[in-house]
């Protein structure tokens, strides 16, 4: 049984999991802002160049897309091995095990921060209206990661008995970088599908991103998105809680 400081033990296993990733890396935490330049250039030639799409300020359009999307394929991969990763830990001492995958969550939040800040300096250069609704990102931000840490929960628990759940998971993340609005814009879903798009997390957290940056509008708009995205986060997050705690008897002898 753990009795130690919750707080202090998150900050430890999340600056553990940061210095290791980045331990072998010369350029360090700069890697969260190439990989979002790069995909923004590809996609912007391919879109404006090659299609001739019209949409205005093209990047900062896509960089609505990928800042949320790269946050999640990246947090969620990470939450879905870390019990398995951090067996040793585990085993050595009584650590609550749900804190395992959401440091890790939190410890990718790292990138999301970098990447935000690229964000607003990219909308700020090319000239996208600052507003006041920019001040709803942090909770956007606050909302994701309890949607993640909530699906890390139930995958990582899976993960200790099937480790092909990893797997399965990279999947997914390449599956939603083409169902998730992220290069191409909401209105171009036929409206039999829009509902599809509309109960789906990820592709309301773009569409909330890009109402906020890009639009320079309320994120809830006519159809309650940001409620929607409140209920679904913090009902991931349950679920996943209730299962972990169901499953995690069962770790020790499967990790």
């Amino acid at each position: 049984m753990w009795h130690g400081d919750y707080l202090y033990l998150i900050q430890n296993l999340v600056m553990k999991d940061f210095r290791i990733r980045y331990r072998n890396m010369s350029l360090g935490v700069l890697w969260s802002l190439l990989n979002p330049i790069v995909m923004m250039a590809v996609l912007t030639f391919v879109w404006t160049r090659i299609f001739k799409s019209g949409i205005p300020h093209f990047p900062v359009f896509v960089l609505c897309g990928l800042v949320p999307y790269n946050f999640f394929s990246i947090a969620w991969s990470g939450g879905t091995t870390s019990i398995v990763d951090s067996a040793g830990l585990i085993k050595r001492l009584p650590v609550p095990r749900e804190v395992v995958p959401v440091s890790t969550v939190l410890s990718c939040s790292i990138h999301l921060l970098v990447q935000l800040a690229l964000l607003l300096a990219i909308a700020i250069g090319s000239r996208v209206p600052v507003n006041r609704y920019w001040l709803w990102l942090p909770v956007v931000w606050g909302l994701e990661i309890v949607f993640v840490s909530g699906l890390s929960l139930l995958t990582a628990s899976a993960n200790v008995f099937v480790r092909d759940t990893r797997y399965i998971v990279e999947s997914i993340n390449l599956v939603m970088l083409w169902l998730v609005p992220v290069f191409y814009p909401f209105s171009y879903i036929p409206e039999k599908y829009s509902g599809i798009y509309q109960v789906n997390p990820l592709a309301t957290l773009v569409i909330v991103m890009q109402r906020i940056v890009y639009e320079g509008v309320a994120p809830n708009g006519t159809t309650h998105t940001m409620w929607k995205l409140v209920l679904a986060s913090f009902t991931v997050f349950l679920i996943g809680l209730l299962v972990f705690r169901r499953m995690k008897p069962m770790f020790y002898e499967h990790i």
